[in-house]
């Protein structure tokens, strides 16, 4: 398996209900390929050894390791199989194509690979008792008011990824309402490429001495995949059903979190541009304050579901050229990267 830095699982979490005390295993997540799904995959393997599984595409071949099998969700026996032989309780379904730019241009793909595909998988699961949890995005909504979203607020995304994404959750809660939906932010964690995720690929352009062009006005709620491992893992224990905003408490713009891996990466100030998300372009469009409240979610496991992103709070921007300010003296890295925003710092 080809990742560049390992997840830290040593934490004690015997106060919490986990999958082995519930009979909800053995697990399989799907769509480890993305972000979300790499790092659930890894955290829970690491976890409960062979009791956890994953698929990817069979196409992405170079994902592989212990307990990784190539699978198409759009063929429905190859993963009834899997179900099958493995004796599968629960299923984390963190598949589909994030990929705003491409999804515009192929709406046909983005409706394949992030509607067909969550069919196909309710297809494999009808008449099972297999506890279902899928994730969805902040993006279903277009940001234009203040954020703040609560589960109750209508979708009305400005981009053909978030309508797919709304006629994903759509499908299950006709045909699974028993399932769980846990809408998403930005997780921010390792991928498996190395440019899969928010981090990844702002620091790729620095690292490459390249600009990175962020929007003021695009503002999301990101977590700490850790925390997120977490959470999820309580709803899938659980017996939730419906729709659920799974958002960090600290609201950051793509801009500021390129200010907060320019400063903690130490790289030149000067690659990082800051523009208004209406000169980004007609395609794709760009969302808004798209925030979640996550305090459903919180009232329903009984407990804060996320700490900031990140962390320290001396790693929050507090104005526009916040990024230029070294005189703390101390030397940004790639390692301070992976210490304090890829992984949620002890």
């Amino acid at each position: 398996m080809n990742s560049k830095l390992s997840i830290n699982t040593t934490e004690k979490l015997s106060e919490r209900t986990l999958l082995s005390d519930r009979d909800r295993l053995p697990l399989l997540v799907s769509g480890i390929a993305g972000v979300s799904g790499y790092n659930a995959f890894m955290q829970y393997r690491a976890k409960y050894g062979d009791q956890v599984l994953g698929i990817r595409p069979t196409r992405n071949w170079r994902l592989s390791g212990d307990g990784i099998i190539g699978c198409d969700l759009e063929d429905v026996e190859a993963v009834k199989r899997i179900l099958n032989e493995n004796d599968i309780k629960t299923v984390l379904n963190c598949a589909g194509s994030c990929a705003l730019k491409a999804c515009q241009l192929d709406p046909l793909m983005a409706n394949r690979v992030n509607v067909f595909c969550v069919q196909q998988l309710l297809n494999a699961i009808k008449g099972t008792d297999i506890r279902l949890t899928h994730l969805s995005i902040d993006l279903v909504f277009s940001g234009t008011g203040s954020g703040g979203h609560l589960e109750t607020d209508t979708p009305d995304p400005v981009t053909v990824y978030g309508q797919t994404m709304v006629d994903a959750e759509q499908l299950i809660l006709a045909q699974r309402p028993e399932a769980a939906i846990l809408r998403i932010s930005l997780p921010m964690g390792i991928s498996f490429n190395g440019h899969a995720g928010a981090i990844d690929w702002i620091e790729s352009r620095f690292r490459k001495d390249k600009p990175a062009t962020l929007y003021f006005d695009e503002i999301r709620t990101p977590t700490y995949c850790q925390c997120l491992n977490e959470t999820i893992e309580d709803v899938l224990v659980s017996d939730l059903s419906g729709i659920y905003h799974g958002g960090g408490p600290r609201r950051l713009s793509l801009y500021q979190i390129a200010q907060i891996v320019n400063r903690v990466g130490g790289y030149d100030p000067n690659l990082l541009i800051g523009c208004p998300r209406i000169d980004a372009g007609p395609i794709p469009p760009r969302a808004g304050n798209v925030t979640m409240d996550s305090g459903r979610l919180a009232e329903a496991i009984n407990r804060t579901p996320f700490l900031p992103w990140p962390l320290k709070g001396s790693q929050v921007p507090d104005s526009l050229d916040w990024h230029y300010d070294r005189s703390d003296g101390a030397n940004g890295s790639h390692q301070k990267i992976v210490d304090d925003l890829y992984l949620r710092p002890q």
